[in-house]
């Protein structure tokens, strides 16, 4: 066994993407996605998957839709919204790390958000994987954005929430998209291989294997 390798992280504020990042759900959104493209016919493979990390569900499929004749991306995300929520649906279960590192936040008093490109109702079901909703000030989801990662609209909407200036704060995801995203939006990002490998997520200004490890250092007011 190795020995854990430690990570001592600073800022004002923690902003979590959510999928991948916070809880493992990658197996189960491939198992979504794959089943709506066979259903009708058409191969997927991990090219055609990997294009929906990330994403939210509707701008991935509208990449697609043209190939699905006579249905709509609402339809199709529908469709595999049903995969997904569905009995035979492979469990999700927490990133290593994640349930540790939140309630460690949570007591220092560190301002917490959620960008997800998930549904609120899909976020709020995940978190409890992990602590609950209740540890978090803001979460931003599919719903409160006109367009998602990886733009930066979520995470510039989470900052303001939380009455943080993004060079204070610090992100983690788990997809190129998201890291784009945040750090287009000012913030610093570290990034998870839970979902790529290391060479994908390259812009991050940190990569790490999960959220095992980390220490959160004081601010210097205190935080």
């Amino acid at each position: 066994m190795t020995e854990t390798e430690f990570h001592t992280l600073q800022a004002k504020a923690a902003l979590f993407d959510l999928d991948g990042t916070l809880v493992a759900t990658e197996h189960r959104s491939r198992a979504a996605w794959t089943r709506l493209f066979t259903s009708h016919g058409l191969p997927c493979d991990d090219a055609l998957l990997a294009t929906f990390v990330g994403r939210r569900g509707q701008e991935a499929l509208a990449d697609h839709v043209h190939r699905f004749p006579g249905h709509t991306v609402d339809e199709l995300f529908d469709e595999a919204c049903g995969y997904l929520m569905g009995p035979d649906s492979p469990p999700p279960f927490a990133v290593p790390g994640a349930a540790e590192l939140l309630a460690d936040l949570h007591d220092r008093g560190v301002p917490l958000a959620v960008v997800t490109s998930g549904l609120r109702a899909h976020a709020t079901e995940l978190l409890e994987h992990v602590g609950g909703a209740g540890l978090f000030q803001v979460i931003v989801t599919a719903e409160d954005v006109n367009v998602g990662k990886p733009d930066p609209q979520g995470y510039r909407a989470a900052c303001e929430a939380l009455g943080v200036h993004p060079a204070d704060g610090l992100a983690f995801e788990d997809a190129p998209a998201g890291i784009r995203a945040a750090q287009s939006a000012g913030l610093r990002c570290v990034g998870l291989t839970t979902t790529h490998a290391e060479a994908d997520l390259a812009h991050a200004d940190l990569v790490l294997p999960d959220l095992t490890g980390l220490r959160w250092a004081r601010t210097a007011d205190g935080v």
